[in-house]
């Protein structure tokens, strides 16, 4: 986690800190937050490839952990667990970020997720929660089928893009507690982070809702890519080594 917020946090320095190389090849500020979006979405799905990621699922946000906890596929302790080792990595990342990149780190707040000028909080939570019910129905939706089950960190990636490219002008787009914090805690302020709380957990929470309702959209797993050489953490339909 931490080195995906790191790496993360460090295209939005890039791509919109003061200073900025990537503003002066593209100037609108538009395409350089769905350039962002792209690239920062890149970092989770990629990670979800790698050894550590087929291993462990590649929960990277306690929202993603939570949802699949309501519906029945991680224990209590691995909730409690994942959610600690969450927050810790984005907090050493974001820590990292201000390390690497100083003041230019600090034009943009440390890429902290913040509500546009005048978006009440609670308008922002709805947003924040229609979001994340969007990105777990998905999650929800590929991970219940066989056949595309592997396919899950592709649309995640795009999802995650457009989300971010859509989203961000008014609430930074979190869809994850975690990624909120880390910049939070490096900056010295909490102000509005409830609302990445609240509106993530709400979000996974409704999908989750839903797919209980729909039993035919029950997850099989609850790896984001799921490699049946590995062994799961997460009570799994597919093959699975054992632990």
């Amino acid at each position: 986690m931490g080195l995906v917020v790191f790496t993360g946090l460090s295209v939005v320095v890039l791509d919109f800190g003061t200073g900025s190389p990537v503003a002066t090849v593209i100037p609108d500020p538009g395409w350089r937050l769905l350039l962002t979006g792209v690239l920062f979405a890149a970092t989770g799905s990629l990670f979800a490839l790698t050894p550590p990621g087929r291993l462990s699922g590649a929960h990277l946000n306690p929202a993603l952990t939570f949802g699949f906890w309501l519906t029945g596929h991680v224990r209590s302790v691995d909730l409690l667990g994942y959610s600690a080792a969450q927050t810790a990595g984005a907090a050493t990342g974001a820590a990292l970020v201000r390390l690497a990149w100083g003041d230019r780190a600090a034009s943009v707040h440390y890429g902290q997720t913040l509500l546009a000028p005048g978006l009440p909080p609670w308008t922002a939570v709805l947003i924040e929660a229609l979001m994340t019910a969007l990105l777990m129905g998905m999650i929800f939706f590929c991970t219940s089928k066989r056949s595309i089950t592997r396919w899950t960190p592709l649309a995640v990636w795009a999802l995650v893009a457009v989300l971010v490219w859509r989203g961000a002008p008014y609430t930074g787009t979190s869809l994850n507690p975690a990624r909120s914090f880390g910049p939070d805690l490096v900056s010295g302020s909490f102000a509005n982070f409830w609302v990445y709380v609240a509106g993530p957990l709400i979000g996974a929470a409704t999908a989750a809702a839903a797919v209980r309702a729909f039993p035919q959209f029950h997850p099989l797993t609850a790896k984001l890519f799921h490699d049946s050489s590995y062994r799961s953490p997460f009570r799994s339909a597919l093959e699975t080594q054992p632990p």
